[in-house]
């Protein structure tokens, strides 16, 4: 049975307005919670970005469902901080909590002053990182040397379980290369013939463990208004002539934004029938064995009411 998330994103809504929506979420049947880990919004129009790790504390004391997040180790996070908040949240709150783990962006990243570097490099840190926190959840002693360094490090508290160590992957080059170090695969797209790409290269690849998939959508009374919201807070999906990965500030992806349509719904589904958006999800998400809807519009009351009451039980008849 595909396990059907909610995701929390926190570019867009205080923490504390997404406490109170995980919560509905849970009550109106999701299974689970993946929540974004960024510092800054991708646009000025988002206008937001809480710490996910400390937020992830209470969401999880309040709910019973799992949650995961997607994390960046190498830069601004040393690995042995990651891995000792890893272990403290699974710690506390066993068989419930998953991390993935990606090589960033730049719009996060760039805060520490270091240089940002190519993908290869970026892909060798994410590697030495995953190697080192791996080592440190297992409970060993690591000392090591490379593009990032570690010292003499334990983590003391750890958890009873182990945790899965994803990757995150957006193209299915990127797919096929966490397949040599992941415990399973989490992408992001709505376009079923990339979706599907990505989990082949994985799979293909010797990838291992279960695949989640992150779709960004829009539901609306209208088609009008589900485009305009799309429009006003997912605008980045827009921009031109830029990679995401590289851009420093929500000013930069502004700038570069072209308006489309037609670009706009590569990345967002646009809808405003519930059960027709619930069979466009179906097929992007042949495969998979988790999937986290995250509505891009403010109201996220009004969207997780309407889960409940017809979107969920629609998605659930079909996956």
């Amino acid at each position: 049975m595909v396990s059907i998330g909610y995701h929390a994103s926190h570019e867009q809504h205080p923490p504390s307005e997404l406490l109170s929506a995980v919560r509905l979420a849970e009550g109106v049947g999701f299974d689970e919670v993946m929540c974004s880990d960024h510092l800054a919004p991708w646009t000025t129009a988002q206008g937001h970005s809480g710490f996910a790790w400390s937020w992830l504390g209470a969401a999880m004391a309040l709910t019973s469902i799992p949650f995961g997040l997607v994390n960046a180790p190498g830069q601004r996070y040393h690995p042995v901080v990651i891995a000792q908040a890893i272990a403290t949240l699974a710690e506390m709150f066993p068989q419930r909590f998953w991390v993935a783990l990606g090589s960033g962006e730049n719009l996060n990243e760039h805060v520490t002053g270091d240089p940002w570097p190519e993908k290869p490099v970026r892909q060798r840190r994410l590697r030495e990182s995953v190697d080192g926190i791996r080592a440190l959840l297992d409970g060993q002693r690591v000392d090591s040397e490379g593009l990032v360094r570690i010292h003499d490090a334990r983590i003391w508290t750890l958890p009873e379980h182990p945790v899965p160590l994803i990757g995150a992957a957006v193209s299915a080059d990127t797919a096929a290369w966490v397949a040599g170090w992941s415990d399973g695969l989490i992408t992001v797209g709505c376009q079923e013939q990339e979706t599907a790409e990505a989990l082949r290269r994985y799979r293909g690849a010797g990838g291992r463990g279960q695949a989640r998939l992150q779709i960004h959508l829009s539901l609306q009374p209208s088609r009008h208004d589900a485009l305009a919201v799309a429009r006003e807070q997912w605008s980045q999906t827009m921009a031109q002539d830029v990679t995401m990965w590289d851009v420093e500030t929500p000013e930069g992806f502004e700038a570069a934004i072209v308006p489309s349509d037609d670009a706009l719904e590569k990345g967002v589904l646009i809808s405003d029938d519930p059960r027709e958006l619930a069979d466009r999800i179906a097929a992007v998400a042949q495969g998979y064995d988790h999937i986290y809807l995250h509505h891009v519009g403010l109201d996220q009351a009004d969207f997780l009411e309407r889960c409940g009451a017809e979107l969920l039980p629609r998605l659930r008849s079909i996956l």
